[in-house]
């Protein structure tokens, strides 16, 4: 599992494979599809002061987020310890819940 971080002539991109995350068993165990829509749900609701400055361009298989260097790389280091925590994954999950957060998996 890696975050990898894209530079296409001066365009930068921020992805990573789902459906082998160690927390993605806790997102489907949350009756989630843990796919790249849903990743980038949650990056929304739980980093919205970021997600806002981005765009998106996730897949069934890969989440994808462009923009710039300094707004994918304050990404990375907020969302890096949560797809490698099934208990950091479950958190958010709920406080979403908590607040009518749909995700769109």
């Amino acid at each position: 599992m890696s975050i990898t971080v894209h530079d296409h002539d001066g365009s930068h991109s921020l992805t990573f494979d789902t459906g082998v995350l160690a927390a993605d068993p806790a997102v489907a165990a949350a009756g989630h599809e843990p796919n790249g829509y849903f990743w980038e749900g949650l990056v929304q609701f739980a980093w919205p002061e970021i997600a806002e400055r981005l765009e998106f361009d996730s897949e069934a298989g890969m989440f994808c987020a462009i923009g710039g260097q300094e707004d994918l790389a304050r990404l990375r280091a907020a969302v890096e310890p949560v797809i490698a925590s099934p208990d950091a994954v479950r958190d958010i999950i709920a406080r979403a819940q908590s607040a009518g957060v749909e995700f769109d998996d």
